[in-house]
């Protein structure tokens, strides 16, 4: 699938919709069902695009780019329909809440370092918190409101929040460079992440659906046993 004019450092699937974002600044849509390589073409980062994230309800995308910018996008615009401007860093980490419609979390990079919260119905900024490193990677709890963050300069720590107070729950230390991948689990129990130092972890951290009142301590927030090199 040709169009893009640079490296592809980003995608999110919607259905059969694959949408890649690239560093010639352009997000394209492509229905995999058919011929063409891709059905339309989205314009406004003005760097990179490195973030890319569909919400639950498949009807919103959101963007990130070196620009700084997180940008919202509807199903059918080419323009975004929605302007966030507050991070002082590239936007990589971009995570939809599956608790509460419209909620969005964004993680900035090394000159940034925060996590925001925004409300993408009403258009408002909600909350920030410093988490004093490089964001690299968010993922929401299935089962709690809870959140995960990895992270790069200067502490390469993966971090467990609880939403909305965003205290932390428990940091979760070994990796030694920059945690980079982050991904979890179809039952929503363990995540996985993959740094610089060339090794995946894998992450007991929330509860399954049955005990959702629990803590996400109840695993004991310890590694699985397994690490991949």
């Amino acid at each position: 699938m040709a169009g893009h004019r640079g490296r592809v450092g980003t995608m999110a699937w919607n259905g059969f919709v694959l949408s890649t974002g690239s560093r010639d600044h352009n997000i394209l849509h492509r229905d995999v069902r058919q011929a063409q390589p891709y059905m339309s073409r989205l314009t406004g980062h003005r760097q990179e695009v490195c973030g890319l994230k569909w919400s639950f309800d498949e009807q919103q995308l959101a963007s990130g780019g070196n620009d700084n910018k997180l940008y919202i996008w509807s199903l059918r615009s080419t323009e975004p329909v929605l302007k966030f401007n507050d991070h002082q860093a590239a936007v990589k980490a971009i995570a939809w809440s599956p608790h509460q419609h419209g909620l969005l979390a964004s993680g900035g990079g090394t000159a940034d370092r925060c996590i925001r919260f925004w409300n993408t119905v009403n258009n408002t900024a909600l909350s920030c918190i410093d988490t004093g490193s490089q964001v690299c990677n968010l993922v929401w709890s299935k089962n709690l409101n809870e959140i995960v963050s990895t992270h790069g300069y200067s502490l390469n720590q993966i971090i467990l929040w609880k939403y909305p107070s965003m205290t932390k729950v428990t940091t979760l230390t070994g990796h030694t460079y920059r945690v980079l991948y982050l991904a979890i689990s179809p039952d929503g129990q363990t995540v996985v992440t993959g740094a610089g130092d060339e090794t995946l972890r894998f992450w007991n951290v929330f509860p399954g659906t049955k005990s959702r009142s629990g803590s996400g301590l109840s695993s004991a927030m310890l590694p699985l046993g397994r690490t991949i090199r």
